[in-house]
């Protein structure tokens, strides 16, 4: 494979864990991976996190991924969103394998095709909210090409900002901003280049019930409303019931309900 992503005609289909909703089961497979093993080494000793895990999520769904702490939940979308590596076992998207890319090709992955929102928002301390939105645009085309499309970036970044209620705080520094505003500015940061799937570790994890509530909110708009494929890590089994299907990690294995 070159070193810049393109995505590929083909699709997969596998047979893993059908989803209810029929429109689902007849979609194709966005995201798959199959046999993920993963340790960690503590000084001497390993520690095993995931143990043969097979996944996939098809397009237009929303996945929640449970599990308590320690269960190997966040390591496991860390592998999908290609931030960590696999020890074994292989992941696809749309088709092409993406785990065994160069660095380059799987941050362009991830700068156009695959969103993430973390737990804690990751948010740039020095930047505005408009800004931290719009960085995704500006390590993509560069300076240069960034300034050529300036304007049109700007006005697709208060859009989103708007629609996560937050165009009232387009200057506002993440400090000035409560938890619930980063993590909608994280959201609409995940969105500006119009992802094919969402990625979403404990999006509501650091959030009060309110606010993690209008969190739930927006995923769910953007899951029903626009299409967008969101597959979320949660350990918080109320969460997880307002998604389309769930994925019981236990012991680094997937555990069949």
């Amino acid at each position: 494979m070159s070193s810049a992503y393109k995505l590929p005609e083909t699709k997969i289909a596998t047979g893993v864990q059908q989803s209810p909703q029929l429109h689902h089961a007849a979609a194709s497979v966005v995201m798959r991976a199959t046999g993920l093993m993963k340790s960690y080494r503590k000084g001497k000793v390993e520690i095993p996190v995931l143990n043969g895990v097979d996944f996939e999520v098809r397009e237009g769904e929303f996945q929640a991924i449970v599990g308590t702490s320690g269960s190997g939940k966040s390591t496991l979308l860390h592998l999908l969103a290609t931030l960590d590596q696999p020890d074994d076992g292989q992941i696809f998207f749309e088709g092409n394998r993406i785990d065994n890319l160069p660095a380059k090709s799987r941050d362009i992955l991830r700068n156009r095709y695959i969103g993430i929102v973390f737990q804690f928002y990751h948010l740039l301390p020095e930047l505005s909210a408009l800004e931290n939105v719009l960085m995704p645009l500006m390590i993509r085309y560069g300076f240069t090409k960034y300034m050529l499309r300036r304007r049109k970036n700007r006005q697709r970044a208060k859009e989103l900002l708007d629609k996560m209620g937050l165009s009232h705080r387009l200057k506002h520094r993440p400090r000035e901003l409560s938890g619930g505003e980063m993590q909608r500015v994280a959201i609409a940061r995940a969105l500006i280049a119009d992802p094919q799937l969402l990625l979403a570790d404990e999006p509501t994890g650091n959030l009060d019930r309110q606010a993690g509530d209008e969190i739930m909110e927006i995923l769910r708009d953007l899951n029903r409303e626009q299409g967008l494929t969101v597959v979320m890590v949660t350990h918080d089994e109320t969460i997880a019931e307002q998604a389309d299907r769930t994925i019981h990690l236990v012991e680094g294995r997937v555990q069949t309900m």
